[in-house]
């Protein structure tokens, strides 16, 4: 990830871990083949494969190589495919899915991004993020972070990379059929927050700048800009959008001509690049034609392919650099393979592997996290994670409810509930009760809204969104 100063890169950057090959820099060339590109990809899996640690663990205590799962996943190669000398046992997915569960990760002081990683990361890796283990749901752990006061903002509003990569988790890890698992409001208000915070110059920065005419007017940064572009359209934002095109405008006048690169904050260099085309990828941009063909026929990905070593596969950070760089080659790799910030996991190669693993069924005395949004329908939303206790394997809305009035956070997402008791349908929640067409409906995980009740039968893992209208 980008070197950035350590109040802006909080949980997604780190000392770069640094191979030590002696290999052939690929040349330069006009605007990449797909034959480049193909082998490009073949060799930054087998780059990224060697990171792997004896244990098969690719994360530890602190932020390591994790994002490699959503570089190998946008280059068609499956965590669970990916072992230490054979060893399937300690496969990378498994090892990470462990890791995720442990009751002292991410660490004894956690910040909203740290969930937020490790939600795009799992998902790549093929490990349902709501549903790692069961007492870990990662996007209930983000719903965690909402912040009442400023709706729309998840964590401290002054890191406001924190909302963006809420939106890049919330909305680019969907569920396993690959619809959108969190409401579109919930989606919506993330958006607005992004459009307050765009620059003057169609750009976006790590720090917040709404309603700051100065921040406003600061010049953007190519990395936070491929973030936010690709956190709208991941978002339900098209690409035609005009906070869309701004971004593409910005990155476009930071076209370097002669080589394709963006000249980022921090100079010219593989991060910052990736960050910038991933966006483009999650905005459906061709980062190869049109505006990002420059006049001396560069463009970002034939940038990138010139920074990776062949036959080894690491890409360097800066140009000059003579050896490759874990982060840098994660970053590229993910870009040039056509990958926004995560990617949906491949089917995996090892026989009897499944797609996905996941925690579908509560343990009965266990506390569980639910992720739930309730909607008046009239602007007012409340976002939270509420912890369950169940006594058997699955549990009901009515329980849910009940324990939001209680101990949600934040707190103050469930105040009221009619019926208080039973199974019968919902006819009043938080004070807002049924008038005529206007009743009160739930969805799951993304599915269509249906009448809510006090008995709907809650899975480990579901999403659940309630919503008042007709």
């Amino acid at each position: 990830m980008p070197r950035l100063s350590p109040s802006h890169r909080l949980a997604f950057t780190a000392s770069a871990a640094l191979g030590a090959f002696c290999l052939t820099v690929l040349p330069a060339a006009a605007t990449a083949t797909p034959a480049q590109i193909a082998t490009s990809k073949t060799n930054g899996v087998a780059y990224l494969t060697s990171l792997q640690a004896a244990d098969g663990s690719y994360a530890g205590a602190g932020l390591s190589n994790e994002w490699a799962f959503s570089a190998l996943a946008a280059a068609g190669t499956a965590a669970v495919d990916v072992t230490p000398g054979g060893d399937t046992t300690k496969n990378a997915r498994t090892v990470y899915r462990a890791l995720l569960s442990t009751a002292g990760w991410p660490s004894s002081a956690p910040v909203v991004t740290d969930y937020e990683r490790a939600t795009l990361n799992a998902y790549a890796a093929g490990i349902d993020p709501a549903r790692v283990s069961d007492s870990r749901n990662l996007v209930a752990d983000i719903y965690g972070y909402w912040q009442d006061a400023e709706p729309g903002y998840f964590g401290p509003s002054a890191n406001f990379n924190g909302t963006v990569f809420a939106a890049l988790a919330l909305g680019g890890a969907a569920n396993q059929a690959g619809a959108p698992r969190v409401p579109q409001a919930l989606r919506d208000s993330m958006v607005t927050r992004i459009r307050a915070n765009q620059h003057d110059d169609g750009g976006w920065n790590y720090g917040k700048a709404e309603g700051d005419p100065g921040q406003l007017g600061t010049t953007s940064d190519v990395d936070m800009t491929g973030a936010a572009m690709a956190a709208l359209c991941v978002s339900g934002v098209p690409n035609t959008d005009t906070g869309v095109t701004r971004a593409k405008a910005f990155l476009k006048s930071k076209l370097v001509p002669g080589s394709g690169a963006f000249n980022a904050m921090f100079g010219v260099n593989t991060d910052s690049n990736g960050w910038a085309v991933s966006g483009l990828n999650a905005c459906g941009i061709d980062p190869q034609t049109g505006d990002f063909l420059t006049s001396a026929g560069r463009t970002p990905v034939d940038f990138l392919i010139s920074q990776q070593f062949n036959p080894g596969g690491g890409f360097r950070y800066m140009p000059g650099d003579t050896t490759p760089s874990a982060y840098a080659s994660i970053d590229g790799l993910r870009a040039v393979a056509g990958g926004g910030f995560t990617a949906a996991p491949p089917v995996p190669a090892t026989a009897g592997a499944p797609r996905w693993v996941a925690q579908n069924t509560f343990t009965a005395g266990t506390t569980a996290q639910l992720a739930l949004t309730v909607d008046d329908g009239a602007g007012g939303l409340k976002v939270c994670s509420v912890p369950v206790t169940p006594t058997g394997t699955t549990t009901t809305l009515g329980a849910v409810l009940d324990a939001a009035t209680s101990a949600a956070t934040p707190a103050g997402c469930v105040s009221g509930v009619t019926p208080s008791s039973g199974t019968g349908t919902l006819t009043s929640l938080n004070g807002k009760a049924d008038s005529g067409s206007g009743t009160w409906k739930v969805s799951t995980d993304g599915s269509a809204f249906t009448a809510a009740t006090r008995g709907t039968v809650v899975h480990a893992g579901d999403t659940l969104a309630l919503r008042w209208g007709a």
